[in-house]
C-alpha cells in the first residue's frame, strides 16, 4: 500500500502549508528537535444498556502542537484553532526553553514507503441504524442463551485519526489510523448469587469486522461464560503459590510490572527498577519479550509513532537479557541511542513521550496442559482487572477477574477475589515454564502514563512461575 499524499490533509485544516511549514522551521532553528503536529480526527460512540439505547455521542475535532526540545528542555503549545495566528502566537511560547542555547537540529526519522491502514473513515462504512440494530441483537442474544442473565450492557465505539508531522526541515510524515472496540458485560442471577462477565474485542479496522463471521456473537458468549464462572465462584485462597498464567489478555501484567520498566524516559532519569541494567540477566533463561507496532490490524500498531518514526519490532529481553529500551527521539538522543518508533501521544494537545505499543512474550515448547498438570497446588489465572504498580520499586498489585485452583495437576474450582501480589523483575525470574500456545488479547487494552491514555496491545503464552504471593479471601 503506498502512501497517501498531503492534499487530502490538508485540504481539511485552515492552515496554509508552505507558511505553516516555514513558521515551524522558524520557531525550531537553533533546538535540538522538535515537530509541528497536526490532527485530525473523528469518534463516536453508542452505549446500550437495559433494553434500550442509552446514549450516542458524535464528535470531530483538529488542533495542532508544536514541540522544541533544548536538551532536556521541552517547550509546548497547542491550540485546536488551526489558523496561522495560532501557530505563529505557539512558536513565540515554545522559543522560551532556548534560553541562548544554540543546537543543531537533530536527524529526522528514517522514510517508509509503506502504510498500515488506508486514508478513507471507517467509522462512516456502516449506517447508524445498523450499529443501533447490532447492539439491540447482542442484548436479545445474551438474553436467549440462559434465563439467569438480568442485565445486559453493549457499547460500540470508534475513531479516525489523521495526523500531519512536519519538521524543521520541512519534511512531512503523514499517517492515518482507524480504531474500533465493541465491549459487552453480562449480569446473572441465581438465587442469592450474582455473576459478572466482561468482554471485549476491537483493533484498526472496520466496524463490518464486527459483523461477519459471527465475532460479536462469539464475545457475547465469552461474557455470559465468565458470567456464569464467577456464580459459582468461591472465595480465594492466600499465601503463597505457584501460579499458571493463561494466554493473550493476562499479558496485561507483563506490560505494567516490566513494560513501563523498559521505557526510556525511566531508565534515563534512573527510576526504573531495570536501570542500569542493560545486557544483565532479568529474567529466566528462555523468556523473550517484544515490543511490535508493526502487526496490521493490532490496537497498538501504528504506520509511524507521533513523532514520525516507522514502528518497529524492538527485542527487548531475549532469553532472559536485557538488550533494548523502547524510546522517543528526546531521551533516545540523551542516552546515545536509537529511536524505536515507540514515541506517542494521546492528542495533539499532549507531547511524546516513550510509551509501549503491542507488547508480549514469545511462545515456548510446552504444551499448556503439560504446564498445568506440573503444579500440584496452585492457582490458574485465566484473566485480569485493575492494577497497580511501582515504576520504581517495581512492585505490583493485580486482581484477577476469572481464576480456578489448581489441584494434583488440573484445573479444578473457580475462585473469586484473587490477587497477584508481586515484582515484575522478580516474577520474571519466577518463570520455569512457557508455553507453545502464544497469543494476543483480542483488542481492549488502553495504556495510562502522565495522564495520558493510548490504545495498547498486549500478549503472552501459558506460563508457570513458582512462588507467587496470591491474595484472597478464603
Amino acid at each position: 500500500m503506498t502512501r497517501p499524499g498531503p492534499e487530502l490533509f490538508f485540504s481539511h485544516t485552515d492552515f496554509d502549508r508552505d507558511r505553516a511549514t516555514r513558521i515551524a522551521e522558524d520557531a525550531l532553528h537553533g533546538m535540538d528537535d522538535g515537530e509541528l503536529f497536526i490532527e485530525l480526527s473523528r469518534s463516536e460512540s453508542l452505549m446500550w444498556d437495559d433494553g434500550k439505547l442509552k446514549s450516542a455521542s458524535y464528535d470531530s475535532r483538529s488542533g495542532f502542537g508544536l514541540r522544541a526540545v533544548s536538551e532536556e528542555r521541552v517547550g509546548y503549545a497547542h491550540s485546536s484553532e488551526v489558523s496561522e495566528a495560532a501557530l505563529l502566537r505557539a512558536a513565540q511560547t515554545v522559543r522560551a526553553v532556548a534560553a541562548g542555547h544554540s543546537g543543531i537540529m537533530a536527524e529526522g526519522p528514517r522514510g517508509t514507503n509503506t502504510a498500515l491502514y488506508p486514508p478513507d473513515d471507517p467509522t462512516h462504512t456502516m449506517p447508524f441504524e445498523e450499529k443501533v440494530k447490532l447492539l439491540e441483537a447482542a442484548d436479545a442474544f445474551a438474553r436467549s442463551l440462559d434465563s439467569r442473565v438480568r442485565q445486559v450492557s453493549v457499547s460500540l465505539a470508534g475513531s479516525w485519526q489523521a495526523v500531519a508531522i512536519i519538521r524543521a526541515d520541512g519534511r512531512e510524515v503523514f499517517d492515518f489510523r482507524p480504531l474500533m472496540r465493541f465491549n459487552i458485560s453480562v449480569i446473572t442471577e441465581d438465587g442469592e448469587k450474582r455473576g459478572t462477565g466482561m468482554y471485549g474485542l476491537g483493533g484498526r479496522q472496520h466496524w463490518s469486522d464486527y459483523v461477519g463471521d459471527e465475532k460479536w456473537k462469539d464475545a457475547v458468549r465469552e461474557a455470559l461464560r465468565q458470567s456464569l464462572v464467577s456464580l459459582e465462584a468461591e472465595p480465594a485462597p492466600a499465601g503463597e503459590m505457584d501460579v499458571v498464567l493463561g494466554p493473550g489478555w493476562p499479558g496485561i501484567l507483563l506490560h505494567e510490572a516490566v513494560g513501563h520498566g523498559l521505557e526510556g524516559d525511566f531508565n534515563r532519569k534512573g527510576t526504573s527498577a531495570f536501570a542500569g541494567l542493560m545486557g544483565e540477566q532479568v529474567a529466566a533463561k528462555g523468556v523473550t519479550v517484544i515490543d511490535d507496532g508493526t502487526i496490521p490490524g493490532r490496537r497498538g500498531s501504528l504506520t509511524v509513532d507521533d513523532e514520525g518514526t516507522p514502528t518497529s519490532p524492538t527485542v527487548l529481553i531475549e532469553d532472559g537479557r536485557l538488550v533494548g529500551y523502547m524510546q522517543d527521539r528526546m531521551n533516545a538522543r540523551l542516552m546515545g541511542m536509537e529511536p524505536t518508533g515507540n514515541g506517542r501521544r494521546e492528542s495533539y494537545a499532549h507531547a511524546p513521550m516513550p510509551r509501549m505499543t503491542n507488547t508480549y512474550m514469545q511462545a515456548g515448547d510446552h504444551d499448556p496442559q503439560e504446564i498445568i498438570a506440573s503444579v500440584k497446588k496452585g492457582l490458574y489465572a485465566v484473566s485480569f482487572g485493575g492494577g497497580q504498580v511501582d515504576i520504581t520499586s517495581g512492585n505490583f498489585v493485580f486482581t484477577c477477574t476469572e481464576a480456578y485452583l489448581i489441584e494434583d495437576g488440573k484445573v479444578t474450582r473457580p475462585v473469586r477475589d484473587a490477587t497477584l501480589i508481586g515484582n515484575g523483575k522478580d516474577a520474571l525470574t519466577r518463570v520455569t515454564m512457557i508455553g507453545n500456545d502464544m497469543e494476543l488479547d483480542p483488542g481492549i487494552g488502553t495504556c495510562g502514563k502522565a495522564g495520558q491514555g493510548v490504545p495498547v496491545g498486549v500478549g503472552q503464552p501459558t506460563i508457570r512461575l513458582n512462588g507467587l504471593t496470591v491474595g484472597g479471601t478464603g
